[in-house]
């Protein structure tokens, strides 16, 4: 083996474990296993995650791209904090664009789409009857993500990705109203509206659906609640 393919070899087990770190912290982040404002040590995690903190560091970067993580100069880096603000602007501009992606899914969507929305909505559920709202408000933002995809406009869908990304942070830091996870029955009716092929009750159900979740949100400064990074990202 060349000296270059070892280099190469290398570089590539570096990204993959740097993606796979990556990962765990979305999920984590996404489940709302770590909080908005926790810093994010790149020695704390590589202790975790096994890896050199070159590896770490590409992780956090990668997730500063999407908007997850902040990297503060001489601070290090910390679990994205949307402002009251933005929460605002980020819930207003789902409600802008939702509701067309729901139109237009309901004219394009096949068999299969509709069984893996309901397959969502079994999943959400099941993580509302285990007691797991992190898990149970990820899955219903992967939902929204799925619509957006059905309706087949990629540029679209890729705002949305990103603004249910800020949601689930927004959400971590304002949610005051858990009785609306339940209100998610709304899907069921969305998913039928879609399935019908019904494309004005669809709109009509997803911008009603997001009002809802955003009078959900207690749009005062808060702070999350702390919790170890080893706790928050144990398997």
């Amino acid at each position: 083996m060349t000296e270059h393919t070892v280099q190469t070899s290398k570089a590539n087990s570096g990204a993959a474990s740097g993606g796979h770190v990556a990962s765990a912290l979305s999920l984590a982040i996404h489940e709302h296993r770590l909080a908005p404002g926790t810093k994010l040590g790149e020695d704390d995690l590589g202790e975790i995650f096994g890896v050199s903190r070159t590896v770490i560091r590409a992780a956090l970067q990668s997730l500063a791209h999407l908007q997850l993580v902040d990297i503060k100069r001489n601070r290090g880096a910390f679990v994205a904090q949307p402002s009251l603000r933005e929460a605002r602007e980020v819930f207003e501009a789902r409600e802008l664009l939702e509701p067309r992606t729901a139109r237009m899914a309901a004219d394009r969507a096949t068999p299969d789409d509709i069984k893996m929305l309901r397959r969502h909505i079994t999943d959400e559920h099941a993580a509302m009857s285990d007691g797991e709202q992190g898990k149970a408000l990820h899955l219903s933002g992967l939902f929204h993500i799925e619509i957006a995809r059905i309706a087949d406009q990629s540029t679209i869908a890729a705002f949305i990705a990103a603004l249910i990304a800020r949601s689930s942070l927004i959400i971590a830091l304002y949610w005051r109203r858990e009785s609306a996870l339940c209100e998610s029955f709304a899907h069921h009716a969305l998913v039928q509206a879609i399935a019908d092929g019904d494309g004005a009750n669809a709109e009509d159900l997803m911008r009603s659906h997001l009002v809802d979740l955003h009078s959900a949100l207690d749009l005062r400064e808060s702070t999350a609640p702390n919790r170890s990074l080893r706790d928050a990202l144990r398997p």
